[in-house]
């Protein structure tokens, strides 16, 4: 098994670097699936297409970690059917995450896809350098997270604005568990029946899905 890569929760010197670890606790932790924001292109399972980022380089490292708080699912995704991921960083507990090795405007143009705009702009990432979080809109995922730095370079993600108790949690669909699950299997930080354990115990999932249920999707998958 890989060993975890440890944060350092103090956030990085440097308020505009050329490289940034994009941390993914959802579906962007499978390589394939994250392949399609980059290169561009519609993932197994998905009902959109996505443009690419600007550099279609894939990501030079990808580790594993873990982030203090929660990961939930809610709302309805349009592209998987069921609740999307979502990362509450003042929450109780943990979250095992995968921190890709991007530059800062393949970082910019990802978030933008996720946030349904065209990746076309780089993104001013002083604020959140500087506070450790940044809103740039109400959307699902237009609030930036930095939660430290691996290496002198800065560990950011994005969430919602909202904290996970404010809204109702939505059952992850099949597709969604079964990529995201995936993910963090590949990552070889956590075993087949740690990363069930841990994705069937999010709230959303907790509520529909067992351990053995995800176990067997994950099966289906190799």
């Amino acid at each position: 098994m890989k060993a975890l890569h440890s944060i350092d929760s103090t956030l990085p010197v440097d308020r505009h670097p050329e490289r940034v670890w994009y941390t993914s606790y959802g579906s962007n932790m499978h390589l394939d699936r994250l392949a399609t924001y980059i290169r561009g292109g519609r993932p197994p399972g998905a009902a959109r297409e996505y443009p690419g980022c600007r550099n279609p380089a894939m990501p030079t490292r990808s580790i594993p970690v873990e982030l203090t708080g929660a990961m939930y699912f809610a709302t309805e995704s349009p592209v998987w059917g069921g609740g999307r991921a979502f990362y509450d960083p003042h929450a109780a507990g943990r979250v095992l995450a995968r921190a890709h090795l991007v530059t800062a405007d393949q970082f910019a143009d990802i978030a933008a896809q996720e946030m349904y705009r065209a990746p076309d702009v780089d993104l001013d990432l002083e604020d959140v350098l500087t506070s450790g979080r940044a809103v740039l809109g109400e959307g699902r995922y237009e609030t930036l997270v930095c939660a430290g730095q691996v290496d002198g370079m800065p560990v950011l993600t994005f969430t919602a604005p909202w904290r996970m108790n404010d809204v109702e949690w939505v059952p992850p669909s099949a597709a969604y568990v079964r990529f995201l699950a995936a993910g963090l299997l590949s990552a070889g930080a956590w075993d087949l029946e740690a990363v069930a354990s841990y994705v069937a115990s999010c709230p959303g999932a907790d509520s529909h899905w067992s351990v053995q249920g995800i176990i067997d999707l994950l099966v289906e998958e190799a």
